[in-house]
């Protein structure tokens, strides 16, 4: 009898089962963040805003806030309809308050935000908040909620009237607080807060976007080709056998090993205009018009915060150079010798060619990194002045954060997300093709 053979994986199921956990792991990590904020993105979504602080795709009422009016709505119309002297006042108050009613009995139809007012009510009455937002809000009918909605303004403008119309102060006033509390319980019936595709069709003429995301990439151009240029200079020294070479090697990585946050305050600090050392012997050398410059002018603020990046993030650079150029073997450089070949020619023809891979890994790495640049900036300038050094990270999260607008913000967070895609893109298929040539069946 053959013995069954044990269920076995051939090459190409291996390593699909091997790269699976990764991608799940990438979905969940980036990609689920991304299409959360692609989702939010599509509401008019704020949570500083009462009206707009959920996502409501369709008419919603907001029960903490119409059950807590409602229960004085009654007592207040009644108290006004036996008060008045006028027959036509207390006539006109109490359809009002019948009315009101009948809305509120149409509302009750349906048994679950029914079964909702009830604990909703319950937990009023016990001076307890609604901190359950399925219990909180309740979808409705859209054509209810417009009625409704519209009708309690109605009733509020036709109050408003009385009391403007009203001798005694203190009559009026009760007409406009019974007015203000129909116009509060009008605002708890929200309306849908989707907007599809209306917040990027605005920030793609917001001026100020645009100028974050050129300020953005003015940034990244920059410190990347400075960073790229010294930190192959630094490699090419340090990869050098000399006396001391380690100690060397570790004192050049301590800007890179400093918190951005820090690095940044302790710039902010040299760039003052009154004590900052750095600012003075910049003005002092001619470099710059005077030590004010740097953090309040347009180009000082630039200025400022790609010298800052530059300092701190070369030694990155370097550091993946230097692991590249350690790959190199030796050898290729004597033979290059016994050849006649100079430096420039032995750096141009087998440094260069031979540390392409590397080159392409440090520069892929650093400009997605300054193309996110956030807590430089941030904690240096701010975005300013007048927004000058404003990247569109930072930007985002003063939309997001600072005004508590997650709608517009999350648009802001989604191109922040295209832009880096666009770059991986650009870095992998059209400048590292080649480098994977003949890798792969």
């Amino acid at each position: 009898m053959r013995k069954k053979r044990s269920f076995q994986l051939n090459e190409k199921q291996l390593g699909y089962a091997m790269v699976i956990p990764s991608l799940i792991l990438v979905f969940v990590v980036v990609l689920w963040p991304v299409a959360q904020s692609f989702w939010n993105s599509l509401f008019d979504y704020r949570l500083n805003d009462p009206n707009r602080s959920e996502l409501m795709l369709s008419a919603t009422i907001d029960l903490e806030r119409y059950v807590d009016n409602h229960f004085y709505i009654n007592s207040q119309l009644e108290e006004l309809a036996t008060a008045a002297e006028d027959e036509e006042i207390t006539s006109t108050i109490t359809n009002i308050n019948k009315e009101i009613n009948n809305y509120h009995s149409q509302l009750l139809e349906d048994d679950k935000t029914k079964e909702k007012v009830g604990k909703v009510d319950e937990l009023i009455m016990n001076f307890q908040p609604v901190t359950d937002s399925e219990l909180k809000y309740q979808k409705i009918d859209n054509d209810f909620a417009e009625t409704y909605r519209d009708a309690l303004k109605g009733y509020q403008a036709e109050l408003v009237k009385i009391a403007e119309a009203s001798e005694a102060s203190a009559v009026a006033d009760n007409y406009q607080q019974a007015a203000d509390l129909l116009g509060a319980t009008a605002k708890a019936i929200l309306k849908s807060n989707f907007i599809g595709f209306d917040n990027y069709a605005k920030y793609i003429q917001d001026a100020r976007m645009w100028k974050s995301i050129w300020n953005t990439t003015f940034f990244t151009v920059v410190t990347v080709v400075l960073e790229l240029i010294l930190g192959m200079c630094i490699a090419l020294l340090i990869n050098r056998a000399f006396k001391g070479r380690g100690i060397i090697r570790a004192s050049v990585l301590i800007p890179w090993a400093i918190p951005t946050a820090v690095a940044a305050m302790m710039w902010g600090f040299l760039y003052d205009g009154q004590s900052g050392i750095v600012a003075h012997y910049l003005e002092v050398l001619n470099i710059i018009p005077d030590a004010s410059w740097l953090l309040s002018t347009s180009s000082g603020g630039m200025f400022s915060i790609i010298l800052a990046d530059v300092w701190k993030t070369t030694p990155y650079m370097a550091l993946l150079l230097l692991a590249g150029l350690q790959t190199i073997p030796n050898s290729l450089y004597e033979a290059s010798n016994v050849d006649g070949a100079n430096k420039f020619q032995q750096f141009w023809r087998i440094t260069l060619p031979l540390l392409k891979s590397s080159i392409l890994v440090a520069l892929l790495f650093r400009t997605l990194d300054a193309f996110r640049v956030f807590d430089l900036i941030f904690v240096l300038t701010g975005g300013g002045p007048a927004n000058a050094t404003e990247s569109i990270s930072v930007y985002a999260y003063k939309t997001l954060f600072a005004q508590q607008n997650f709608g517009e913000g999350s648009v802001l967070s989604v191109i922040v997300f295209l832009f880096v895609a666009l770059i991986s893109f650009i870095y992998v298929k059209l400048i590292g093709s080649d480098l994977f040539a003949g890798r792969t069946k």
